[in-house]
């Protein structure tokens, strides 16, 4: 009888887990969301390196990266004035997140507005102004 409540506990000690998976991996994320909100966006630089960090090991640990880190990332770099890499990360953002499709096209949409003001309206400012 001993035997047989020995085999059932290692059975059963066999098929526990040790807890559910993450769905997401935050390590980064959440202390460089804080700190860029803690110092008003004044340094994005130095973040852009840490969240890129974390996304590629996210991605060679086979992990999915957290909600709106994309997104933050496009507006680090939005900042640093690499329009590029921002349009590049709102559209990684939506690829990974469908329900964020329609912020994320709001996004882009005002970025490439105000990147076509202030292209167009360069000219007329520069024409406006007296010659000396």
């Amino acid at each position: 009888m001993k035997r047989l409540a020995l085999v059932a506990t290692v059975a059963l000690a066999g098929c526990a887990q040790s807890g559910p998976k993450p769905l997401y991996q935050w390590d980064g994320y959440q202390p460089a969301v804080y700190q860029y909100l803690k110092s008003n966006g004044s340094e994005p630089g130095a973040q852009i390196p840490v969240l890129e960090a974390q996304i590629e090991k996210n991605r060679a640990t086979g992990v999915a990266n957290p909600p709106g880190m994309h997104a933050h990332l496009a507006l680090l770099h939005s900042k640093m004035g690499d329009d590029v890499a921002a349009r590049r990360h709102l559209e990684a953002e939506r690829a990974q997140f469908p329900e964020s499709a329609a912020y994320v096209d709001f996004l882009l949409k005002t970025t490439t507005k105000d990147a076509g003001k202030s292209a167009d309206s360069a000219p007329a400012a520069a024409a406006s102004q007296p010659r000396t």
